[in-house]
């Protein structure tokens, strides 16, 4: 009998919409159907989805 040991990713928000609000820099970015959030000032607010 062999468990896997499955790894969830941590969920922030299910719509980067709302995370522009967070910083004044955030800028939404469609590259390659993916949708981020990329900040050059402060690099902590990035996300991902799709």
């Amino acid at each position: 009998m062999c468990l896997k040991s499955q790894v969830k990713s941590m969920k922030v928000r299910n719509s980067l919409k709302s995370l522009i609000k967070r910083h004044r820099d955030n800028r939404l970015v469609r590259r390659k159907g993916r949708v981020y959030i990329i900040n050059k000032t402060n690099p902590r607010f990035k996300a991902r989805q799709g």
